[in-house]
């Protein structure tokens, strides 16, 4: 009896590979068409002639759709398949890049490109419910962490594809050929991907605890009471606000940034750039190994420390983009690792954890959609700190935004999974 007792938990862990490695790929493919567009923006405004105002005014526009998107299909999320919000999603979002590419008018691109935001956020949500519906509070940070490094290996190669795209075919070649990955990626999340295990009884005790509970259809305002009134979760998202706004004044604009401070190519700078998303994949494994084997289950303390060294690698980049090639790699590179260890934790680790029970799609809705508004506003504000005080102002805002963030989660320092409460 003992061995048939243990025998399901054994043949559910190759499944359970299975689905983090389509997970992997899957939400990593919504990168093509969303981070591609950073590399763009110089030929865009060489083009079109469009202020960095205007440019951040669009960039802020895929945020704000992204961030409300975030609170609704954390929602949806909770009640219709995963596979069909991950499909419609991928679907959507690469025939928008093409309408994009397709457009030269200021609000139609910024019309586009928030319709883009929503449909990019029909991707977290369902993954993460896919990813609770299958790993335990014990191994959850380690799964997450490599979920993560998908997205940091996929943004990179957006950078390169970008990159050589508009080597290739103009800044519209940024938009149609990571559209056409991003399709490709998303017909084979139809074939493979597994939500939920077949049978409560192939899974791990906890596991099958949080599946049932998903199960149990609570209403959409009972759910968002739970998300609301948790203060936790208010301070995670205060925390990722603040992590965003830095985060994507690198990622969206550090390719200008580059091309203007060190005069070089739009396909050069892309290239050198790519070195920052291979830090992150480095960081969202090692962040989320790291709170799992030393901290126990303890996410704030490995949150607080990368971002105080984020703020301090920001103020340094800032130096060294403009004197030297080989160390503004190195620090780009450290950056990478420095924001994406704690953004992984941040956007679905630790809200999973803190959720109240039969929440976590929407608790982790709804912590990016207020990450994403820091995102949206960084993004303008680093348009116009760039337009009217130069660069350096620039990058010195993106730090305060790590210092900041790294106060607010201290507060959690010693906050560990709802979970290991109620079994205790």
């Amino acid at each position: 009896m003992q061995f048939q007792a243990r025998l399901p938990e054994k043949t559910a862990l190759p499944r359970e590979a299975g689905v983090l490695w389509v997970l992997w790929l899957t939400y990593g493919s919504f990168y093509f068409c969303r981070n591609n567009l950073g590399v763009a923006l110089p030929g865009i405004q060489s083009e079109l002639g469009y202020t960095k105002l205007q440019l951040g005014t669009i960039l802020m526009s895929l945020k704000l759709a992204y961030g409300v998107g975030q609170f609704i299909n954390g929602q949806l999320a909770e009640r219709i398949s995963p596979r069909k919000l991950l499909g419609v999603g991928m679907l959507c979002s690469a025939v928008l890049n093409v309408l994009f590419g397709f457009g030269a008018a200021f609000y139609f691109l910024l019309f586009a490109w928030a319709c883009n935001g929503y449909v990019q956020a029909l991707g977290w949500p369902p993954t993460m419910r896919v990813a609770a519906n299958w790993f335990p509070a014990t191994r959850r940070g380690r799964a997450i962490g490599i979920i993560g490094t998908g997205y940091q290996l996929c943004g990179a190669l957006t950078f390169v594809v970008a990159g050589w795209s508009v080597d290739h075919f103009g800044w519209r070649g940024a938009l149609y050929v990571p559209a056409v990955l991003l399709l490709a990626s998303g017909l084979h999340m139809l074939l493979f991907l597994e939500e939920k295990p077949a049978a409560t009884a192939e899974m791990p005790s906890e596991v099958a605890s949080i599946s049932s509970r998903n199960g149990k259809n609570a209403s959409v305002l009972r759910n968002i009471l739970d998300t609301l009134l948790n203060p936790a979760l208010w301070l995670i998202a205060v925390a990722l606000c603040l992590l965003d706004a830095c985060r994507y004044g690198f990622t969206d604009w550090g390719v200008t940034h580059l091309q203007e401070v060190q005069s070089s190519s739009v396909s050069g700078a892309a290239f050198k750039y790519a070195v920052l998303p291979f830090g992150g994949i480095i960081g969202a494994y090692v962040s989320g190994w790291a709170t799992d084997r030393f901290f126990g289950g303890r996410r704030a303390p490995v949150i607080c420390v990368l971002l105080l060294l984020l703020g301090i690698l920001a103020v340094s980049y800032h130096y060294v983009a403009a004197t030297s090639l080989i160390l503004s790699v190195a620090v780009l590179f450290l950056v990478g690792f420095c924001v994406f260890g704690p953004q992984v934790l941040l956007v679905g680790t630790f809200p999973i954890d803190l959720a109240r029970r039969g929440t976590a799609a929407a608790a982790v809705g709804f912590v990016n959609c207020m990450g994403y508004m820091g995102a949206a506003a960084g993004d303008i504000i680093t348009g116009h700190l760039a337009d009217e005080h130069g660069w350096k102002i620039a990058v010195f805002f993106w730090a305060s935004c790590a210092f900041a963030g790294a106060a607010t989660i201290a507060v959690l320092w010693n906050a560990t999974a709802l979970q290991d409460k109620q079994n205790e």
